[in-house]
């Protein structure tokens, strides 16, 4: 006779996550970074750039009383990323939450796409958050806690369209079978895992590649009539990494401003 797994743990009121891509002064990441801080979340910053991960690490201790930590690491280099997941569990409270929001973008046409620029986008967009997730999810599932949140894109559902291209948009949709199969497999050990999907979002990415003739056509097909902040993303992710959403798990939260409704 097969037994039923134990019962997730109780949600601790001391708990950390570890969010990746979020140095980046305008981001998504930075945002929600942020925003757990302000919760009580100890976070982990995990980014390319090592100061710019200490300095916002540091900042949000300061402003908001909880352990933080920013750590340099590739996300790209399983090893480093191990390394860096090792440092977070011996230092910082309770892993618990996961932010898969690191990423780059592609504009490339797909006729134009080299195999060197597909490899650069996978490595980072689905490699980099397989490495990070399965190192993160080894711990949750002894402790039998765990949210995991992947940042996916409205690129991912409608076939690309805004400024990201065919490499960014097939590594995106990638992570929604991805969560979606993390949900079913890890269920039984306490873990949900679930995807966001930005729409227009005022970021970095958005900002640089868009004319404002095309940000104007994008306003006409938003029926709040606005582009999106990133603390609208971030409050979202927050929503779905907290003891409430435990009942919520391989969904998709379309953050878009209604730009595709069905």
């Amino acid at each position: 006779m097969t037994l039923p797994p134990p019962p997730a743990a109780e949600f601790p009121r001391e708990r950390t996550a570890i969010v990746t891509g979020a140095a980046s002064e305008r981001g998504i990441g930075r945002a929600t970074a942020a925003w757990l801080a302000a919760e009580g979340w100890s976070v982990a910053v995990f980014d390319l750039d090592e100061e710019a991960c200490h300095d916002l690490a540091t900042r949000l201790q300061d402003e908001h009383g909880v352990p933080c930590l920013g750590i340099g690491v590739d996300i790209r280099d399983r090893d480093a990323v191990r390394t860096a997941v090792d440092r977070v569990n011996g230092v910082l409270p309770q892993l618990v939450g996961l932010v898969n929001n690191a990423g780059v973008s592609s504009p490339v046409p797909f006729l134009e796409v080299t195999e060197a620029e597909w490899q650069r986008v996978v490595d980072v967009n689905l490699n980099g958050t397989f490495h990070v997730t399965q190192a993160a999810a080894q711990l949750m599932a002894e402790r039998r806690l765990g949210r995991i949140v992947n940042i996916s894109s409205a690129s991912a559902e409608r076939g690309g369209g805004v400024y990201g291209r065919a490499a960014y948009s097939a590594s995106k949709a990638a992570l929604l079978g991805f969560a979606r199969t993390l949900a079913r497999e890890l269920g039984p050990y306490g873990i949900t895992a679930n995807s966001v999907a930005p729409g227009s979002i005022d970021t970095d990415i958005m900002g640089g590649p868009l004319s404002d003739e095309r940000k104007a056509v994008l306003l006409q097909e938003l029926p709040v009539g606005r582009i999106g902040t990133v603390r609208d993303v971030a409050g979202v992710i927050a929503f779905l990494l907290s003891e409430h959403a435990g009942y919520l798990t391989g969904v998709t939260y379309d953050v878009n401003g209604g730009s595709h409704i069905a």
